[in-house]
């Protein structure tokens, strides 16, 4: 840490989340993720030139619900055909390259991703357990919400396509009619892949089509169902 970092720090109200003043770039921040000072709530990410701090509270059944849903079947497909791992929450995904450092609300890795260098796991500042996945994951998963809408959308649209994500998986359960939208990377941009009648879509990187089903409610809990089909 360089001399008098600690002389200037600053402190984000009301939930005091301190970020130290020797961030002033993207390996700064990534010196902090790794180490002790890093906070364990809240979603901190580093896109482009700018770090964003949400210490917004999840809505259960807008937010909760569906990421638990995408996550959970996620997984039974994934590590069900031993392909490879499936991360909900705090699971920090950085691509120098890209300049972005972000926690993805789902990450999926494979295998295959990591045996072949395409992405690596690094250790904290202590040399312990993983705190990065340094590289761009197979698929990525974020579930919109009123104070992450902009950054879902744009900003987080064109980082994940720098840094070389081939699947931008999009859900926006806010209305009535839950939006679940599946991007392709392609090579100027995401291309958005147009769903079949029955609302299926296909997904390269999992090599079946998917779609989000909203089931209806039991003692006011909304669930939904992430399906498959080959």
């Amino acid at each position: 840490m360089p001399n008098g970092a600690r002389d200037c720090v600053i402190i984000l109200q009301p939930d005091g989340v301190r970020i130290p003043g020797y961030v002033v770039d993207f390996e700064s921040f990534r010196s902090w993720v790794r180490s002790p000072e890093f906070p364990e709530k809240g979603r901190i990410d580093w896109i482009d030139t700018e770090l964003e701090v949400d210490m917004s509270p999840e809505k259960l059944s807008s937010h909760g619900a569906p990421k638990a849903a995408v996550a959970g079947d996620l997984r039974t497909f994934v590590e069900g055909r031993d392909l490879g791992v499936v991360y909900v929450d705090r699971a920090r995904v950085s691509v120098p390259g890209a300049s972005l450092s972000a926690e993805p609300d789902v990450t999926v890795i494979f295998f295959d991703s990591v045996t072949s260098g395409r992405v690596r796991l690094v250790p904290d500042a202590a040399g312990g357990d993983t705190v990065e996945i340094e590289g761009p994951p197979d698929l990525v998963v974020e579930v919109v919400s009123q104070s992450s809408e902009k950054k879902d959308l744009r900003r987080l649209r064109e980082a994940y396509w720098q840094a070389g994500v081939p699947e931008y998986w999009l859900v926006d359960a806010r209305g009535e009619d839950s939006r679940f939208a599946l991007l392709r990377r392609d090579a100027r941009e995401y291309a958005e892949v147009v769903p079949g009648p029955d609302g299926f879509v296909a997904s390269p990187q999992l090599g079946v089509s998917v779609r989000l089903v909203r089931l209806a409610p039991r003692a006011g809990l909304v669930r939904y169902r992430l399906e498959t089909r080959a």
